[in-house]
C-alpha cells in the first residue's frame, strides 16, 4: 500500500475541524486525521507493506523547464537554491514535521527522493512491485498506474477520509473511456488547471477520449494529424498541429517517473512502534490521544 501522503493530510486538514488541538492550542487536525485514515486503511485492507510517499520536491525543476506553467499558481515563494515554497494553509505547515516525526516513531516507512514528487516515488514502487498494489490518493493523476493484470488499483477518498472509491480499469473505462495506460494521454490532451497544464485548446475530456478510442494513443493521434486520410475534423487537425510543441514535452511532465533512485528502506508494516519513547513524547506534546492509540492497537493486533 502506497500513500500519497500530502494528498491525504491535505484532505485530513480540510475534513477534520481545526478545533482539534494540542494541549497548547496548536491545531493538530491534519495529524490526527491522517492517523485515523491510516488506521482505517490498515484495518480494512491489511497490507503487508506500507509506504508513506512524500514530496521531496513538489514542483521539480525538470518538469518546470518543459512546461513553465507547471504548478506555477501554487508557488508561495521562489527559491533559487532549492524547491520553491508551496502555498499551504498557515495552520497546516507546522503540522507536517509532526506528521513526519510520528510516522518515523511508529516505524512506518516514509520515503521522499530529492528532485521528485511523491507521485514519482509511487510510480517507481509500483513498477518494482511483484504483487498487488493499492495506491491511496486524492490525485487523479495516479489513475495512469491502474493495471488490472498486475493488481494495481487506486483507492480514492471521496468524502473526508472515511469513504473510498476503488478505481480499477473497469471504473476508468466507464468514467473516462480509457484504461490506466491511456489516462496520462487523456490528461495531457484535456489539460489540468490545478497543475497548470494547458492541454490542447478546444480538446476537452470527451473529445480526448474519442480521439484515443479512434487512434489508440497519443502517438496514434499525432500520426493521424500528418495523415490527410485520417478521420479528424479540420478544426481538430488545426488545434493539434498548433499544440505540437506542447505535445512534444507534455508526456514527460504528466507521466509519473518509474526510475526514481529509491533508498534501501524496509517497507514492512510495523507490528509495534520503532521508538516507543519518542512516540509517547509526541503523543503527550501534541495531544494525539485516541487517534494514535487506535492505530497502535490496529498495528499490534
Amino acid at each position: 500500500m502506497l500513500l500519497d501522503t500530502a494528498s491525504l493530510y491535505f484532505r485530513a486538514y480540510f475534513g477534520v475541524p481545526d478545533s482539534v488541538r494540542a494541549p497548547d492550542g496548536t491545531p493538530v487536525n491534519a495529524v490526527r486525521g491522517l492517523l485515523d485514515f491510516i488506521d482505517r486503511l490498515v484495518k480494512d485492507h491489511r497490507p503487508d507493506h506500507l509506504v508513506a510517499c512524500m514530496d521531496a520536491d513538489w514542483r521539480p525543476q525538470w518538469r518546470v523547464e518543459l512546461i513553465p506553467s507547471y504548478k506555477a499558481h501554487r508557488v508561495a515563494e521562489e527559491r533559487p537554491a532549492g524547491p520553491d515554497e508551496e502555498e499551504v494553509p498557515d495552520t497546516l505547515s507546522p503540522q507536517v514535521p509532526v506528521i513526519e516525526a510520528v510516522l518515523d516513531a511508529l516505524g512506518i516507512a516514509r520515503v521522499g527522493v530529492a528532485g521528485y514528487e511523491a507521485d514519482d516515488v509511487i510510480g517507481t514502487y509500483t513498477a518494482r512491485a511483484t504483487g498487488p498494489v493499492d495506491i491511496v490518493t486524492g490525485d487523479r493523476d495516479l489513475y495512469q498506474l491502474v493495471d488490472d493484470a498486475r493488481g494495481v488499483r487506486v483507492l480514492y477518498p471521496v468524502k473526508g477520509v472515511g469513504t473510498l472509491n476503488l478505481v480499477d480499469e473497469a471504473a476508468l473505462r466507464e468514467k473516462y473511456g480509457v484504461d490506466g495506460g491511456g489516462y496520462a494521454d487523456l490528461a495531457l490532451l484535456r489539460g489540468d488547471p490545478s497543475d497548470g497544464l494547458p492541454g490542447v485548446p478546444g480538446i476537452g475530456e470527451k473529445t480526448a477520449a474519442k480521439l484515443l478510442a479512434e487512434f489508440g494513443d497519443l502517438a496514434g493521434i499525432q500520426a493521424a494529424v500528418d495523415d490527410p486520410k485520417a478521420k479528424l475534423t479540420p478544426t481538430q487537425r488545426k488545434r493539434l498541429t498548433e499544440a505540437a510543441p506542447y505535445l512534444a514535452v507534455a508526456p514527460k511532465v504528466v507521466r509519473v517517473a518509474d526510475d526514481v533512485p529509491l533508498p534501501d528502506t524496509g517497507t514492512a508494516l510495523p507490528r509495534g512502534p520503532r521508538d516507543a519513547g519518542a512516540l509517547d513524547a509526541l503523543a503527550a506534546r501534541w495531544g494525539l490521544g485516541g487517534s494514535l492509540h487506535r492505530l497502535l492497537t490496529t498495528l499490534t493486533t
